[in-house]
Parts: C-alpha cells; structure tokens; sequence
C-alpha cells in the first residue's frame, strides 16, 4: 500500500493546443478511495492512465509511496487495473482467468492456488472457479477482473469505468460491493467514472474535473454542500441544482418574485453585475407566496417522494425542480411559490463561477 501523488502533471496530446491534463496537483492517501469525475473529455481517463504509465507526462511528475514513477515502465509500478471491459480469456477457466498473471510471473503452483481460492472467496465466486466467462453474468464477470487484479497484491488499485457495462441494478448492486471490498482490503484505489452519483455514494473523497483543469477535491459531502464554484454545484447531485442567475442590486439578488439577501462581505466579492443562486431541488419549500413563482410542468412520482418540474412565471425559458412529499397532490397546470432554504442557498459569483464568502 502507497501514497499517490501528482506534481504538477500535464499531458497535452499531440496536435493538440489544450492540455488534455493541466498541471494537476492532487495527492491520493494511504488506502484511500479516490474518485475522479467529470463530463466526457475532462481528462479524468487521462489522468489514470498517466498514473498507469500509459500515458507520457510532458511536464511534472507521478510519485507511488516516496518513489518517482514518472519515467516508470506500467509493468514497474506494482499497480492492478480493472477496465470498462472485463478483458477476460474465453478459453480459460474463472480460475485461470485470476491467476494468469500469477503463471506469467512464475509464482509457485501451490501459492498461486493458494491466493487465487482467497480471491475467489472474498469475490463470492468460490462455486464459478471452473466456469468459463461465456457462462457467467455481467457482474460476475466483472468480479472475475476484480479477482484478476486482487491476487497481485498491488500497491495502487486503478479501475476506469468498471461498472459501465452493467445495467442500472446490477451497476448499485456491484458498486456497493466494490465500496466494501476496498475497504476491507485496505489498498489505495483511484476510480473513474463520469457517473456523480457512483462518486458520492463510493469515494472517501472525489476529484471534480472540467476541460483538463481539478475544479475541486473533497469528501462527497462538502462537494455537496459547499461546491466551490458554479460548475460543481450543477455538475454533483441529481437531480441538479437549480442555478438561477439574478440581478444584484443594494437590497440584494432577485430574480423573477424571488429576491435573496447579500451579506457586505458578498456583495463586496461580486464583481459584475449578477449573482448565481443555486437551490437544490430539496431545499425548496412549496408554498403560495412568498418565493419564486413557478407554473407545475410535470409531476414525477417516485413513491416515497415527488419531483415537480416547473416553469418560472414570466421567464418560461427557465426550468426548476422541486422535491416534495411522496404522493404528491401537486398537478400540472398548478401555481406555486417555491420558496428557498435560506441557509442552504448557493451563491455565485456569475461573471467567475466562483462561490460568494458564506458570511
């Protein structure tokens, strides 16, 4: 088990006048599971495969423990990757598929069955050892490439989209089974995923990417209350927040019937003439005045709770989302005054993106 570390590490890809990876400094703890997430070319793949050593590194460096792999061969790194496509030999056995790394590094016959039954055991796959990959389900398989990866005894686990070829029950099923398998094993993990939701229900922190650049690094909670910037606090949540971007004058922001206070330390941060509100569907109060006047578009029942999609009076280019109670009573065509949580309203600088001073 290691410490990884980034040091300033780039990639610019060749032909290419925007680096793919800029300048990340990022250093992943011992045994920690680190979650990189972000939109398709964000560089999140990159910066794994950088670690991997399957990437050059055109400026910085990569360090595993105290030691400087940035010249490393992947073979070197003593690292385990788990891939979006299981990767798995057709002709060979469950066992054999775990252990073939094993064999090509002439590790003893007895020892090798030895560790490949340990794997097989903490993956549940005991009773699939002589099965070939044909006969076994998505998310068996999947463990078959976990397996693959367990019986290296790696310093760094490193897995890209390991769940994206499952369907959505198998996809939190297995997620949760990985979260717990990691822990119990206790090895450093970076996991890629362009899924917010995977990111905050598995990472003890989550690394937020945008176009090459690390927007933020922090644990799935504080992503979630305190975004840093605009584009954090739409990006992590689902459903998103609503961002509403509002006319800033001495009383404070407003847009359409909803008006919100600035503190002097705000308005002293503001440094164009807007503000961006942010309200997670959750923190608003249905009520009939007082907030944010919205028409009721469509009324999602999801049983134990209800989302209503709503247009914004006299600004129907605008679209928020409100959670209420289950078995909402809410229809379309109705009026209603969503009123934001006070304490649980985000504020953004718009002409920056950047977060207002809470105080």
């Amino acid at each position: 088990m290691a410490t990884v570390t980034f040091q300033h590490a780039t990639r610019i890809y060749p032909g290419q006048d925007r680096p793919a990876v800029q300048a990340l400094d990022l250093e992943i703890g011992d045994g920690e599971f680190l979650v990189l997430v972000g939109p398709s070319g964000c560089g999140k793949s990159t910066t794994l495969r950088m670690l991997a050593g399957l990437e050059p590194i055109d400026d910085g460096a990569v360090l595993i423990g105290e030691r400087d792999v940035t010249m490393v061969p992947p073979k070197d790194r003593d690292i385990a990757m788990v891939f979006q496509s299981y990767a798995l030999y057709p002709h060979m056995t469950v066992a054999e598929n775990i252990g073939f790394h094993l064999k090509i590094t002439k590790v003893p016959k007895e020892e090798r069955e030895q560790r490949v039954r340990e794997a097989a055991r903490i993956l549940d796959l005991d009773e699939y050892l002589n099965r070939k990959p044909a006969r076994l389900s998505g998310g068996q398989r999947q463990r078959v490439a976990m397996g693959r990866a367990i019986v290296r005894q790696p310093q760094v686990f490193l897995m890209d989209e390991p769940l994206s070829n499952l369907d959505a029950k198998l996809r939190v099923q297995t997620r949760t089974q990985i979260a717990a398998l990691q822990r119990r094993l206790a090895v450093t993990t970076v996991y890629v995923t362009h899924d917010q939701v995977e990111a905050m229900t598995m990472g003890d922190r989550v690394a937020v990417q945008l176009d090459g650049v690390l927007q933020q690094c922090a644990t799935p909670r504080e992503l979630f209350t305190r975004p840093i910037n605009v584009f954090v606090a739409g990006f992590m949540g689902s459903p998103a927040m609503n961002l509403l971007v509002g006319d800033v004058d001495g009383a404070g922001v407003h847009y359409g019937t909803l008006s919100v206070p600035l503190t002097p330390a705000q308005r002293g941060a503001v440094t164009g003439r807007s503000v961006t509100m942010g309200v997670r569907p959750e923190n608003f109060q249905i009520a009939a005045t007082g907030g944010l006047d919205a028409v009721v578009e469509v009324v999602e029942e999801l049983g134990s709770e209800s989302y209503l999609y709503c247009t914004v009076s006299g600004h129907d280019e605008t679209h928020v989302v409100a959670r209420t109670e289950g078995l909402s009573t809410a229809v379309r065509g109705d009026l209603v005054s969503l009123v934001p949580e006070r304490a649980t309203t985000h504020l953004f600088d718009t002409a920056t993106g950047a977060r207002l001073p809470s105080d």
